[in-house]
């Protein structure tokens, strides 16, 4: 495996990736009566597509947003990764929070034109996932497949949009400012330049499904168990993919803690990289040299063990 720096995505990248791999997030407006903007925020869940790395995003008719942004366009947008299934309730437990991105920028009405065109590319969008699945061999659908999918498919969620009786209206979130917030709460402005240079991991469409399916299934995280006892030394009692892209994964683990005073240990959960030999140009080629570095660890395993 590899390990040098160069390995990690930038924080633009993860920013990108992040808006790519879901389709909800949370908007946020400035509250307006008769007197105009009081300054008051009102919150809700809005689900969304990237055109060209950008938001446009669907609110229903009887939100109060629409409202609001007639009398100021100024809003923020947050996005979470998607952590669905069991890790969600394990990050939970342990009061570890997804990594998000944190947009601020102008919500501004699309013309009718522009709301069809853009109703095109959501049909285009929801039509991409299911042909990617259709097209992978039987390995990565077998893992595709073992996902929740009412909570992992884009398809799934985004379909009420063009198939439901509620109406929308379509915006365009006009970025000024973006912030990437890790797990542990740090933050990370995004300079706006390297944003807009910045793509999406390929990966970052199916990542939702490709992490629940691996986490679903307990000989997969045997295999990362495996993974860390091979790779990183450490004897793991449990483990969860976190995170996937083209250059790696994270992989959160059950493993020993420090002694205490009266000598005895207890176990912590504890975040560790694991990095590809080559970057993956899809989920194929991700799932392959996942399989590949399963092989490999056996191998290494069964040899000091005395089996081969």
């Amino acid at each position: 495996m590899k390990t040098n720096k160069a390995t990690v995505l930038t924080f633009a990248e993860k920013c990108k990736s992040i808006l790519s791999s879901n389709w909800q997030g949370q908007l946020n407006t400035i509250k307006a009566d008769a007197k105009g903007s009081k300054e008051d925020i009102y919150t809700s869940k809005i689900k969304y597509i990237c055109k060209r790395g950008k938001p446009y995003i669907w609110v229903p008719e009887k939100e109060l947003h629409n409202v609001n942004l007639i009398v100021d366009e100024r809003s923020s947008f947050s996005v979470a990764n998607p952590i669905p299934g069991p890790l969600a309730s394990l990050l939970r437990s342990i009061k570890k929070l997804p990594a998000r991105v944190a947009l601020t920028g102008d919500v501004v009405p699309l013309t009718d034109e522009k709301a069809q065109s853009a109703t095109k590319v959501l049909r285009e969008v929801m039509l991409s996932e299911q042909t990617a699945i259709s097209a992978s061999s039987y390995t990565v659908s077998g893992v595709l497949s073992s996902s929740d999918h009412s909570r992992t498919s884009r398809n799934e969620n985004l379909k009420d949009l063009l198939e439901g009786d509620e109406k929308y209206i379509v915006y365009k979130f006009k970025q000024r400012s973006c912030m990437y917030i890790d797990g542990n709460g740090s933050t990370h402005d995004i300079d706006q330049e390297d944003m807009g240079a910045s793509k999406a991991d390929p990966l970052a469409p199916l990542s939702a499904k490709l992490i629940d399916g691996i986490n679903q299934s307990v000989a997969r995280r045997r295999a990362l168990m495996l993974f860390c006892l091979t790779y990183k030394n450490v004897n793991a009692k449990d483990a969860y993919m976190v995170s996937v892209d083209r250059k790696g994964f994270d992989v959160l683990s059950k493993v020993a803690g420090p002694l205490l005073k009266d000598g005895i240990g207890q176990y912590q959960w504890k975040e560790f990289r694991f990095n590809l030999e080559e970057e993956a140009r899809d989920v194929e080629s991700f799932c392959s040299q996942l399989v590949e570095m399963e092989e490999d660890a056996v191998k290494e395993v069964s040899s000091h063990s005395g089996l081969v």
